[in-house]
């Protein structure tokens, strides 16, 4: 008999994607689920703000909100104090003083921080010199240094940058230092190979490969020093936003204190967003290696 035909068997029809989980472990959840669970989150914190201050109970005979407005200011007092400061009380020049003062301070961090780690993580005697001083200043309250600031320059201009310099730069040189430590040893090895000098390798390879790390770590940098400002200027405050907040506490104004405090948040985030925006312009062949 002549051998049949071998029929191959049928392919299963494919499986239908599972939706991926938004509990899945490390993965991101959808760009529009994403937002929608942020606006959630914001929406339930400001319901919640709501509640507290606008829910009146009754007590002792009188009907009072559930959390007195001396402890928990209304939104729309917070608001209302927020026109008034910046309308009344210059609020918005305030914040372009603190703003001022962390460029000032940044650019000193910089200038220090960039040549030292350069030089640390590029040779280790540089680095056994300068660490055993600069490490244990990560570890200690940046307030305790208030007094000899004081000491030393002053209660004006020079104390606050001086504080803010002192607050940032501790953090900006590991980072640096970590930066170039990290580059590839196989790139250092290969310019030698080529003919370059420890110099041009430095130039070439070490700084061009740890740039977009050191620019990251600029917005740590900046949540640090709007963290930083108000005790910078917490210290004979004659403007900036830690002037705005000794007012509201000369005055017993929680809702100026409120608003002072929103005002830097959103501040923070801003120049956030535009570190974060520079960063991809400047370094998006990292985006795309990614």
């Amino acid at each position: 008999m002549p051998s049949e035909a071998v029929k191959a068997p049928a392919k299963a029809p494919p499986r239908p994607r599972a939706k991926p989980s938004l509990w899945a472990l490390r993965t991101p959840v959808p760009p529009g689920t994403g937002r929608l669970i942020s606006a959630l989150s914001l929406g339930v914190l400001f319901g919640t703000w709501c509640v507290l201050s606008y829910v009146h109970v009754t007590r002792n005979g009188e009907s009072v909100p559930l959390v007195p407005h001396f402890f928990l200011p209304a939104p729309d007092q917070v608001l209302k104090s927020l026109f008034y400061l910046t309308f009344e009380k210059g609020l918005m020049s305030a914040v372009g003083v603190s703003a001022l003062r962390i460029v000032k301070a940044f650019a000193l961090s910089l200038a220090v921080a960039l040549p030292l780690g350069i030089a640390m993580a590029s040779f280790d005697v540089v680095n056994r010199v300068f660490d055993p001083i600069v490490a244990p200043l990560r570890y200690l309250p940046i307030t305790a240094f208030i007094p000899l600031l004081i000491l030393w320059f002053g209660i004006d201009e020079s104390q606050k940058v001086a504080f803010l310099f002192l607050g940032t730069v501790v953090y900006l040189l590991p980072t640096v230092v970590d930066a170039l430590k990290v580059v590839p040893e196989e790139m250092v090895q290969t310019a030698f190979t080529l003919g370059a000098s420890k110099a041009q390798v430095i130039r070439t390879v070490l700084i061009p490969a740890a740039l977009p790390q050191i620019f990251d770590s600029f917005r740590v940098m900046n949540a640090i020093a709007w963290t930083y400002i108000i005790l910078a200027e917490i210290v004979n405050p004659q403007n900036g936003v830690g002037y705005i907040l000794r007012l509201a506490e000369q005055h017993l104004k929680p809702e100026w204190s409120f608003a002072g405090i929103l005002v830097v948040g959103v501040i923070g985030i801003l120049t956030d967003i535009v570190i974060r925006g520079v960063n991809g312009l400047l370094f998006s062949w990292r985006e795309a290696d990614v």
